[in-house]
């Protein structure tokens, strides 16, 4: 039985993966404690494993950070990284990092496993193995990793048939000088633990972990000709649809229309003109049945439903997406690896947090169109839609993901990596 400790931000898109792996372990039978906000305490209850409250300097409600910081809603891409990456990630490290030591200095922890943005993590590194616990990466969004073939994480690009390493060189610069604040600010954190200067950069702290394991399979990423051996692809592990209960109206998906699904997830739903409502308006005289999901909000917060629409807070996904022709979505990276679970094409509207970059990856990977804009025109929007429903490429590069992620190995391997890491004290040399 291994000791585990799990970490994440307090942000629903980042714990409810984790919850999924801390599930499986506790069902493995390990000891699995879990740090993250007090308002995820019952959630991490219900799977079994215990729940560490992170301190309220390093604790937030990722549903209202506009009230919190009003500056970022005049944010957009790497800009909004930075903001985020100073105040909601990077100034929390301390806090963050004092409660993983205190955890494991009550009961050692064989691994650590974090998601990608829990930034005690870089703190933790610093020491030498065996002090510290070895620590895995937990791909719940877009693999952050830096590398030459890519342009840096946060413009929403992808690789370019000519000249692709000379501009991801010339952005990385960019990139570098758009985060020096929040860099620096890291780096004060880590020589006030370690006496010295921080060794790697948000950008490339990455390098440092002792393994990464990155929650979907390889077709839905860029290729990278430096990807360190410490990184595998395993695909999704567990569920993350809802178990809601079928809504009055679900005898009306009988085959009869394609079925349009749109949904803004359970974090940036607040905002409808992001997906929500320039759906609703582009296909109001197409014949489709337009299926939203409010994420939680109630149903009379919507604006006025065409005939075609229906609508509830929350859908049993396990039962809707073999029913779905298109998922329209702002671009949650849980909520596009679900749809594509089921092989189901996407169309993804822009946004804030890693959104630039999961649209970018539904293009480059064939499986849905792109909008760069966080909010679309319903005529915009129309045409990506019907482009989607009326071409058959894009369903079938959906279904070959299908079939990837039905293929991968899933929580099995990302439990031999743990029960490896547990049993080697030796400490790892950097990645190359």
């Amino acid at each position: 039985m291994a000791s585990i400790v799990i970490a994440s931000i307090p942000a629903h898109g980042h714990v409810t993966p984790m919850l999924a792996i801390a599930r499986a372990f506790v069902e493995r039978g390990d000891q699995v404690r879990f740090i993250t906000g007090a308002r995820f305490a019952h959630r991490v209850a219900a799977t079994g494993a215990s729940h560490i409250p992170l301190p309220p300097d390093a604790d937030f409600d990722d549903r209202d950070l506009v009230a919190s910081f009003p500056a970022r809603a005049k944010l957009k891409g790497v800009r909004a990284i930075a903001f985020d990456m100073e105040n909601v990630l990077v100034r929390p490290a301390t806090a963050q990092y004092e409660t993983l030591m205190a955890a494991h200095a009550a009961a050692p922890a064989d691994v650590v496993l974090i998601e990608p943005l829990f930034y005690g993590a870089v703190l933790l590194l610093g020491h030498p193995r065996p002090k510290r616990p070895p620590v895995v990466v937990c791909g719940v969004a877009p693999l952050p990793i830096s590398s030459a073939d890519t342009a840096p994480f946060g413009f929403g690009l992808p690789p370019i048939r000519w000249g692709n390493r000379q501009r991801n060189t010339v952005l990385t610069a960019l990139h570098r000088r758009i985060l020096a604040r929040p860099n620096r600010i890291l780096d004060e954190r880590y020589r006030q633990v370690h006496g010295r200067p921080l060794p790697s950069s948000l950008i490339d702290w990455y390098r440092d972990v002792d393994a990464f394991v990155q929650l979907t399979v390889p077709a839905f990423e860029y290729p990278r000709s430096d990807a360190p051996a410490a990184l595998h692809f395993v695909g999704p592990i567990g569920a993350a649809g809802s178990e809601a209960a079928l809504p009055v109206w679900w005898s009306d998906l009988d085959g009869t229309r394609p079925v349009v699904h749109v949904s803004q997830g359970t974090f940036a739903n607040v905002d409808y003109g992001q997906a929500i409502a320039p759906t609703l308006e582009a296909l109001a005289d197409e014949e489709v049945l337009v299926v939203v999901a409010t994420g939680g909000r109630p149903l009379d917060t919507l604006p006025p439903l065409p005939e075609n629409a229906r609508a509830a807070t929350f859908l049993p996904y396990d039962e809707l997406l073999p029913r779905i022709a298109v998922y329209v979505t702002n671009g949650g990276y849980g909520g596009v690896q679900y749809a594509l679970r089921y092989g189901v094409p996407v169309v993804a509207t822009g946004g804030k947090e890693d959104k630039p970059e999961v649209g970018a990856r539904v293009k480059w990977s064939g499986v849905g169109r792109r909008l760069r804009t966080e909010h679309p025109s319903p005529r915009a929007l129309r045409r990506a839609i019907v482009a989607v429903l009326n071409q058959p490429r894009y369903r079938d590069a959906s279904r070959r993901i299908a079939a990837d992620m039905a293929a991968a190995p899933g929580f099995a391997r990302l439990a031999e990596v743990v029960d490896d890491l547990a049993t080697t004290t030796q400490p790892l040399t950097r990645w190359s």
